[in-house]
């Protein structure tokens, strides 16, 4: 047989004779239920992600990110505290089930429980349902999961001592604090520098910097402690070396008097 214009030749039977053009369907044909991915789709993306990013941009300048002063690891009454999106694990290591002994279950299983049920949703809710009521399983564990996020982050908001951590992160020149006189070297020595940081800034005591209180009443609350109990009697030397220690205070306080104004109670 010749090759004719009627002819028609085919590789495999399973491909149709005709040839259709490799182009979409008409969406006019389901009016408000889909879309061109490119470019209606992803046009409207990346104006969503240019509005964002734009209002990012606003929030950095209009509140920069707080800086503060050198990390110290021998300040031992440093209050860290985690970013937002990790407060939640933060308080959950406070609980005595999570914490201490059993660290190892709030820092790994429990979270590892909570992201690994994460990733197997996809398998476990495999059903061609959409509506919330008729997805239980995945409705309830997404509430589940909201409400503990949402609960330990408050409780770790309204329990964080904020006045003290924005004490605790102030830049200070410690230039005006002469750490090779023997007043700092006491109080290094009589354990001042643990609670009180090591330029007399605050940490898990208030900040001794600009203290209103004179050299007496300071040997006074270190010797016996204050009435409150917050502070405990701490200093164990001679009559000289506490008159040494008060007078170092009084007047390292007297130097940076406009850094912050607290006392010792």
């Amino acid at each position: 047989m010749h090759r004719g214009k009627g002819m028609r030749f085919v590789g495999d039977s399973r491909i149709s004779a005709d040839r259709k053009p490799n182009i979409p369907k008409d969406y006019s044909e389901y009016p408000g239920k889909t879309e061109a991915f490119w470019p209606n789709f992803l046009l409207k993306e990346w104006m969503v992600g240019a509005v964002f990013l734009v209002g990012f941009l606003c929030l950095t300048v209009a509140h920069p990110s707080p800086l503060e002063r050198i990390a110290d690891p021998t300040d031992t009454g440093y209050a860290p505290l985690p970013d937002w999106y990790f407060m939640f694990l933060y308080q959950l290591l406070k609980y005595s089930y999570a914490s201490g002994p059993y660290n190892l279950i709030g820092a790994l299983v429990i979270p590892g429980l909570a992201f690994g049920a994460l990733m197997l949703a996809p398998f476990l809710d495999r059903g061609p349902e959409r509506r919330p009521a008729k997805r239980k399983f995945a409705v309830g564990f997404m509430l589940l999961a909201f409400a503990g996020v949402f609960y330990l982050t408050w409780e770790t908001v309204s329990t964080h001592d904020w006045a003290a951590a924005k004490l605790q992160g102030q830049i200070i020149d410690d230039s005006a604090i002469d750490k090779d006189s023997d007043g700092y070297k006491l109080y290094q020595d009589q354990g001042c520098i643990s609670c009180h940081g090591d330029s007399l800034q605050g940490g898990a005591g208030p900040s001794l910097l600009g203290s209103e209180l004179e050299v007496d009443q300071i040997s006074e609350i270190a010797v016996n402690g204050t009435e409150s109990g917050k502070m405990p009697a701490v200093f164990k030397g001679s009559e000289e070396e506490l008159k040494t220690l008060a007078e170092f205070i009084k007047g390292a306080g007297a130097e940076g008097g406009e850094q912050t104004s607290t006392s010792t109670e």
